[in-house]
């Protein structure tokens, strides 16, 4: 077990490296709406991806506390294109492949993944299904040995540098959640193709992409987690998916605090600093109450994941609260801005929209009110 000590240590580097070899370029790759393949092998190289993957597997089997330092720190400077895509990878796809793959599949990936020669991506939405996972359209047809893929998937982050894909499909059209079916598969593969890369309203430097699937050919042996499982091991993931949100939106909450605090008590107005007023000191006040009482809630929730007690529930409540605090910070941040807020050069402008998708992905604030409802009112 880390200590606070070690644990901090690791954080400081994490930071010096996004501020040396980040920062300097983050508003360029905004532009281009997609940062360079290379970083990824740069992240691995100082050791930033997949790091609670185990020894065997090319990681250091430490600490999910480690992975989430990288993320934290990621959003709290306002890289929140780079947050979503590393904890998609290391956060997502890396943990599926660890706890369903096989030891062919976890050999073949995961030391990849540790070093960044391989970038994981997930495929589960499509145009007509999102949070709605049972009407997906993306068959796998069973032909001998292997299965035979057909379909689209769209939002797909890391989607342009992805290598290796974890892609949720119906092998059973008429079974409902028992006929989904996740496998592992090969960007190099016949018959996959990408599609443009999407553009958003925010998140620009992350690759978002639609997945494209026609007759991709694929051996039983990379199905992932057992034939008619996908729906069953794709919710018992989603606990950590939803903490690494809940806790990427903490930490940029945190970020705009501190970069409207700076902002405030050097602006002057009427002679005298914005943090003078009341408005200003109330409102700056409110915000940082109520992110330390979701700071609170998140610890808590990092150490029910560590005991392996995380339940749907916390995490989903997790989830709602701190994204929905993050819209909240960032609005009352970016008005004590004012004019200046609304212009690309200050950083809350950015803040603001990529605030926005974190109530959407890895299930809606609509989903997650549904989940803690049925968990004290039943169905």
């Amino acid at each position: 077990m880390l200590d606070q000590n070690e644990i901090e240590l690791f954080r400081d580097n994490v930071r010096k490296f996004l501020e040396k070899e980040v920062a300097p370029h983050y508003d360029q790759w905004e532009k281009e709406e997609k940062f360079p393949r290379e970083l990824w092998n740069q992240l691995g190289g100082n050791g930033f991806l997949c790091v609670d993957v185990p020894e065997a597997y090319g990681g250091f089997g430490a600490d999910f506390r480690l992975s989430a330092v990288i993320v934290e720190e990621a959003s709290r400077l306002g890289f929140g294109a780079l947050a979503s895509n590393l904890s998609v990878h290391s956060d997502i796809v890396a943990p599926y492949i660890l706890h369903l793959g096989t030891e062919e599949q976890k050999q073949a990936w995961l030391p990849k993944m540790v070093t960044g020669e391989a970038v994981g991506s997930i495929g589960m939405t499509e145009p007509g299904a999102g949070s709605d996972l049972q009407g997906m359209k993306t068959r796998a047809e069973k032909d001998g040995d292997h299965y035979v893929i057909n379909g689209q998937k769209t939002f797909i982050t890391n989607g342009q540098h992805s290598d290796v894909i974890v892609l949720a499909t119906k092998t059973d059209p008429n079974a409902g959640a028992k006929g989904v079916t996740l496998f592992t598969v090969d960007a190099t593969t016949a018959g996959f193709s990408r599609g443009r890369n999407l553009e958003k309203m925010g998140h620009h430097a992350a690759d978002t992409s639609e997945l494209f699937f026609q007759d991709v050919r694929v051996g039983a042996d990379q199905i992932l987690g057992g034939e008619g499982k996908g729906f069953f091991n794709l919710m018992n993931e989603l606990p950590r998916e939803r903490l690494i949100l809940a806790l990427s939106a903490v930490a940029a909450c945190e970020g705009m605090l501190e970069r409207t605090i700076e902002y405030v008590q050097e602006r002057q107005a009427f002679g005298q600093s914005v943090a003078k007023f009341q408005n200003t000191r109330f409102v700056l006040a409110n915000l940082h109450a109520m992110v330390e009482v979701n700071k609170a809630f998140t610890s808590q929730c990092i150490d029910q994941y560590g005991r392996g007690e995380l339940s749907t529930t916390n995490a989903s409540i997790a989830k709602l609260m701190t994204t929905e605090l993050q819209g909240k910070v960032a609005d009352q941040c970016l008005q004590l801005f004012g004019g200046y807020g609304y212009m690309k050069e200050y950083p809350i402008s950015r803040d603001y929209v990529d605030a926005r998708i974190q109530r959407i992905y890895g299930g809606t604030s609509e989903i997650m009110k549904e989940i803690i409802a049925r968990d004290i009112l039943g169905r």
